[in-house]
């Protein structure tokens, strides 16, 4: 990995900033201490511990801790990053922060292991995870950390994010508040696959997560596995690569990509991986779940563990944040809120981090900490309004369910059709759909811009179908959950079904002034609000895949991700349904093999690929008083 795409993927997870700052706020105000804090097996872990200067028997301080395999440098005492915390809010109002690397990561010892499996009923010293690692941390930082007030708060971004997340389940009685944000749910369904579907666009990220380091080191060990395309053409490099199979040359020796090819089905493998099923009864820290609505990464994840959590904790403090913003991109202001080429206000990520973040670990860390934090169950954006909606659940209680039916004639309608009607297209996986039309991101560590991209250049190809309604005549709030419910066919034995949720602008719609891309009109701009992916080998059983049968009607239901936009008057919605998406998702061979990673050039197959006009997604509504389409 390209150490610049590295730092900045560090600086978007909540990392501390890398670099020394000699005259930093936090060298002024802080003293930083080293030290190796011991696990329960002996397994000793390298910790940072940054202390207000004025802290002292008489003003005590809560702790702040992140727990981080992406390093936790600037290593030395006499080194501080430039921010502490989750903000420099935070930061000003005094706590003691914790960084800490994982086990197996950087200065820590220990074995390296991907989304270390939960162990809910620990026997001995040897069973050990994260949230046991969590309680030993705790534990030691509560006794020994100087003039601290006995009430520990966690925060982290993405993979940090987790750790936060499986933190939870660490049930110290000091862990008061908990925030995972954009946090892996599990690697199924999250980050390097969606529904199954393997994340082709991520290829250039296993050096980072499947590389054992042999001793602990303040530098990365990862470098030799590193992919040196000589283009920045991702699209072109990956196609030209050929099958999955081929990305052995570069990581025959990486484990997780062997665990990855080698585990194509949800089994145990992954299974045992995942977070939410272990949410049981009681949770006991105030919990905080952030995301981002254009989250190309972690979207899932938020959205999941919060509703997880509600489900199995009714009376537990659990609050959920979902904002306008790509990955992590509320840690970091950035003056214009934009993601692609939308507008969605000003100082956004301020208001987030000074009037929700800061306010929730305030509450629950230095003041009483009871349930009335005056914070609302859901503080959400409407991306479509552009404006904070605050619900005392989500999804909202009022919010109703309506079908969107794909009609034959491209039309999107309430009601069936009397005769449903088909559409066909040709797909070729040999020529697939690109996901973005911008190639200077196809070589990045993730994507990133194509959740609000403009969707033209997809919708005039003819491999994809295009859906639409009339032009509203009133405002349309979508407000919840999203499942898709297709019937489709086939000429041979499988496919991936993308469905995408686009809000087309009016002709008259004028640019902003902030749009990154010039050569962009937003004048029908087809911006994408939701999309996902569904392999249909996976349709009835993510255990069991199994072929479809050429030519036969067949049902493929999935869950978008949740969504909450208000298409407004004299716009239009808009459906589109395709099979390929890369290089984000990896070409679907469309005939049924065993294993899709160790497919050969011979099992990619053209097919015709045909839509029933019954096919509809189920959305919910919310009143805005006109709702009409």
């Amino acid at each position: 990995m390209k150490q610049a795409v590295m730092l900045s993927m560090l600086v978007w997870c909540g990392a501390p900033a890398l670099a020394q700052q000699a005259d930093s706020y936090a060298k002024a105000h802080y003293t930083k201490q080293e030290v190796y804090i011991p696990m329960r097996d002996g397994t000793k872990l390298f910790t940072a511990i940054y202390t207000p200067k004025d802290a002292s028997k008489q003003h005590k301080y809560p702790m702040m801790m992140q727990r981080t395999c992406y390093s936790i440098a600037p290593y030395g005492e006499g080194k501080y990053p430039a921010r502490l915390g989750p903000s420099e809010t935070m930061m000003k109002e005094g706590y003691i922060f914790v960084y800490q690397d994982v086990r197996g990561r950087y200065k820590s010892e220990g074995t390296w292991t991907n989304m270390t499996p939960v162990i809910d009923n620990k026997k001995g010293k040897k069973d050990v995870d994260e949230g046991s690692d969590t309680y030993d941390t705790i534990e030691w930082l509560t006794k020994k950390a100087a003039n601290n007030n006995g009430r520990v708060g966690q925060w982290g971004i993405s993979y940090p994010g987790f750790y936060t997340a499986a933190g939870i389940l660490s049930d110290h009685p000091a862990l008061k508040a908990s925030s995972p944000q954009a946090p892996v749910s599990d690697f199924f369904f999250d980050d390097f696959h969606h529904n199954g579907a393997f994340l082709e666009s991520y290829i250039f990220t296993f050096p980072v997560f499947g590389v054992q380091k042999q001793d602990t080191t303040s530098r990365a060990w990862y470098g030799a596995q590193t992919i040196k395309p000589n283009t920045k053409d991702g699209y072109q490099f990956l196609l030209d690569l050929g099958p999955l199979k081929n990305a052995d040359q570069y990581y025959a020796n990486n484990f997780f990509w062997q665990e990855t090819i080698n585990h194509p089905n949800y089994d145990e493998f992954w299974k045992k991986r995942g977070l939410p099923e272990h949410y049981k009864s009681g949770i006991k820290p105030a919990v905080m779940t952030v995301g981002g609505w254009f989250d190309a990464e972690d979207l899932r994840g938020p959205l999941t563990i919060y509703k997880t959590i509600e489900k199995k904790n009714p009376n537990a403090y659990n609050t959920i944040v979902m904002g306008p913003f790509g990955h992590g991109r509320w840690s970091r202001e950035t003056g214009h809120t934009m993601h692609s080429n939308v507008y969605f206000g000003d100082s956004i990520a301020t208001f987030y981090q000074k009037n929700i973040e800061a306010k929730f670990f305030r509450h629950f860390l230095k003041e009483d900490g009871s349930k009335n934090s005056g914070l609302p169950e859901a503080y959400m954006f409407d991306t479509g309004k552009k404006q904070w909606e605050t619900f005392a659940k989500w999804p909202a209680a009022n919010a109703t369910h309506q079908k969107l039916y794909l009609a034959a004639d491209g039309k999107i309608s309430q009601q069936p059709a009397a005769t449903p009607g088909t559409t066909t297209f040709l797909s070729d996986p040999l020529k697939p759909v690109p996901y973005t039309e911008d190639l200077t991101t196809t070589m990045g560590f993730t994507p990133h811009n194509y959740m609000s991209e403009d969707q033209r250049f997809a919708g005039r190809r003819p491999d994809v179908v295009v859906f639409q309604t009339d032009v509203l005549t009133e405002d349309v709030t979508l407000g919840g959950e999203i499942m898709a419910k297709l019937q489709v066919a086939t000429t041979s034995t499988d496919a991936d079904w993308v469905v995408k949720l686009i809000d087309v602008y009016p002709a008259d719609e004028a640019n902003n002034d902030y749009m990154p891309n010039k050569n962009i009109m937003l004048s029908n701009y087809w911006q994408m609000v939701r999309s996902e992916v569904m392999p249909a080998r996976f349709r009835n059983s993510f255990e069991k895949p199994e072929p479809m049968v050429a030519n036969q009607k067949t049902e493929v239901d999935f869950r978008l991700q949740d969504v909450l936009h208000t298409f407004k008057k004299g716009h239009r919605i808009m459906v589109q349904v395709q099979s390929t998406w890369f290089p984000f998702i990896a070409r679907n061979p469309q005939k049924f093999v065993a294993n899709p990673y160790k497919a050969d050039a011979s099992d990619y197959v053209k097919a015709t690929h045909t839509v029933y006009g019954d096919s509809f997604l189920d959305v919910e509504v919310l009143p805005t008083g006109k709702e009409k389409m």
